[in-house]
């Protein structure tokens, strides 16, 4: 059987997803791929780099991008670069997709509309419409965005019931351009594990911690060796304050060894083998506006 991946008409392409925090980008993303590569929680914000997850279809590759939500109320120096991620991303796509929660339009999001470009497709996709009352609500909804901006589409979708996900991709890759795939059809993201790993530690911080404490939280691969098949990873917490570190750490050690336990389990599913994880809380005061520690951390 002749490959369709390299067919004449097979299209390939990068797909920038964009939108406020907490409108359920990664969630979108996670569905989309059908794995969970980008980390999740109910506190908005929780994204802070761009992640590629990679769609293989009959007739298209979709390279989909899921940046930060755009920071438009703090100035550290992580938050910059937070916003970065996003320009750099909207500069290098060749489709658009900007997310909306169903009846819900801000100035954020207003002010996220006047970046997009201007010579490129752009798609709307109206999300978590699952928690409207009416599905005929969504029409006045459409009236009042289109007047603000024209959008090659508009796509109601819901990535927590997974409804409409699959649509969506089959929508976008007609806007691809020509092009045979990059990757071969099993190849999910473009991320490292390195990288992967310590978000699924960062993701559980949000998880487990309360409402500002993950904030100032990062996470540090010290050590990532491959045994066979066994992946041995040491991770450090990097937190804010020595006071912090006794939070993270829990009584005896328990909230620490439940971050642990709940990372590695995500791990063993995305990595498909056994890992055998050591978490470290480390304090380093005024780490998200030390540019030397961002660049340590990954951050550009």
């Amino acid at each position: 059987m002749p490959d369709k991946t390299t067919a004449a008409d097979f299209r390939t392409g990068y797909v920038a997803i964009v939108g406020r925090p907490n409108v359920g980008k990664s969630t979108l993303l996670n569905r989309l791929v059908g794995q969970k590569l980008s980390i999740t929680s109910r506190k908005p914000q929780t994204t802070r780099q761009r992640i590629t997850g990679i769609v293989t279809l009959q007739d298209a590759q979709l390279l989909f991008v899921d940046t930060p939500g755009f920071q438009s109320k703090h100035g550290s120096a992580l938050n910059r670069s937070m916003n970065r991620a996003v320009t750099q991303a909207l500069a290098g796509v060749d489709v658009v997709l900007m997310v909306l929660e169903a009846d819900h339009f801000s100035d954020e999001d207003r002010a996220i509309m006047s970046l997009l470009p201007k010579d490129r497709p752009v798609m709307l996709a109206i999300n978590k419409t699952d928690r409207l009352g009416d599905r005929l609500e969504l029409l006045p909804f459409i009236v009042k965005i289109t007047k603000h901006r024209t959008f090659d589409e508009i796509l109601p979708v819901s990535a927590s019931k997974n409804h409409a996900v699959g649509a969506l991709a089959k929508v976008i890759a007609k806007y691809l351009p020509v092009a045979p795939a990059i990757y071969t059809n099993d190849e999910i993201t473009e991320s490292s594990e390195r990288f992967l790993a310590a978000e699924l530690v960062r993701e559980k911080l949000f998880r487990l911690l309360g409402d500002e404490l993950p904030y100032v939280c990062a996470v540090s691969i010290d050590r990532f060796v491959m045994e066979g098949r066994m992946r041995r990873i040491s991770a450090s917490i990097i937190v804010d304050k020595e006071s912090h570190k006794g939070i993270v750490v829990g009584s005896k050690g328990s909230r620490l060894k439940e971050i642990g336990t709940r990372a590695r389990q995500d791990m063993e599913t995305l990595f498909d083998g056994k890992v055998h994880l050591e978490l470290w809380v480390k304090v380093k005061g005024g780490w998200s506006d030390d540019d030397r520690v961002l660049k340590q951390l990954g951050y550009d």
